[in-house]
């Protein structure tokens, strides 16, 4: 039966999308910040005892509703809840459609939707580029990673998961109010993320025809070039997508007014906006193979 929630929360999202109010994870966001202000010193200890409480108050409450209402029908709302497939597929799309008409203006102005980059200054490569990296990244954190702790640990794994890695992009990243305070968080997000990433970037390879990619290109650049990124989960996805459409990314980008320069993921051409589609493709595809897998490993 837990097999069937998940389905079921992933066909709900595939086909509603997000809660349009009292969304969870916005309403978990807001208790994250205020907990931030009240409890913020440029501290390791700090921070981990921040991120902590928030994971298992967030893994505590699933727990609790699936003793309120049947263990499915919770898993199936907090999956539902969760996954973030119908949006980013959304994003993304009305990025390349701003890009293909023409509109580089709106685009950067959308593109913070998707990736915490600077769009300032990107050209439409560059703002392909960017969508198409953001829709593999999150294709792990929203969707794959959402169905698999669901599949292994319920409605407590989901809700732990989605509050570890909202965390992350809350307070993990690396200016200097975060750089000690956001550790943990980006440091646990990291772990439950890595099983994951791998597991990602492996039914990515799978589901590429589906894109009119290659399996065997996405398995290639996924084994040359996925520990080439600074991140340990990030570069997985990224590199198999890469060799699945045929693609280069990674190169220079800014976050923050910091530059920085990401290693090439790939060997084929830079990214134009039916590319954006094409990933759209795969990262939904993914998804559903992801959803098929957690339902039949489901405890």
């Amino acid at each position: 039966m837990n097999g069937l929630a998940l389905l079921a929360g992933w066909a709900t999202d595939l086909l509603v999308g997000d809660p349009r109010r009292w969304h969870p994870v916005a309403g978990f966001g807001r208790a994250a910040l205020a907990l931030e202000r009240a409890s913020y010193a440029p501290s390791r200890a700090r921070g981990a005892a921040y991120a902590g409480v928030l994971v298992v108050v967030a893994a505590l409450a699933a727990e609790l509703a699936a003793r309120v209402v049947p263990r499915r029908v919770a898993l199936a709302a907090c999956t539902w809840a969760a996954l973030g497939g119908r949006s980013l597929a959304r994003e993304a799309g009305a990025v390349a459609d701003d890009v293909r008409s023409g509109d580089l203006p709106a685009a950067r102005a959308a593109l913070p939707a998707l990736v915490g980059r600077d769009p300032e200054g990107l050209d439409e490569a560059g703002i392909c580029r960017a969508a198409v990296e953001s829709v593999a990244e999150n294709t792990a954190d929203a969707v794959v990673g959402v169905l698999l702790l669901g599949a292994v640990a319920g409605p407590a794994g989901v809700a732990a998961y989605r509050a570890a890695n909202t965390l992350d992009a809350m307070v993990g990243h690396r200016s200097e109010r975060y750089a000690d305070f956001g550790w943990a968080a980006a440091r646990l997000d990291d772990a439950l993320t890595w099983p994951v990433a791998r597991a990602g970037g492996a039914l990515a390879a799978l589901c590429a025809p589906v894109a009119g990619g290659s399996a065997r290109a996405a398995l290639r650049a996924l084994r040359r070039d996925g520990a080439a990124h600074p991140s340990p989960n990030a570069g997985r996805m990224e590199a198999a997508f890469a060799g699945a459409l045929g693609l280069r990314l990674g190169g220079p980008l800014a976050y923050a007014g910091r530059l920085e320069e990401r290693p090439e993921l790939g060997d084929g051409r830079a990214p134009v906006p039916d590319d954006v589609g094409r990933a759209i493709r795969l990262s939904l595809a993914v998804g559903a193979a992801a959803a098929l897998t957690s339902a039949v490993v489901a405890r």
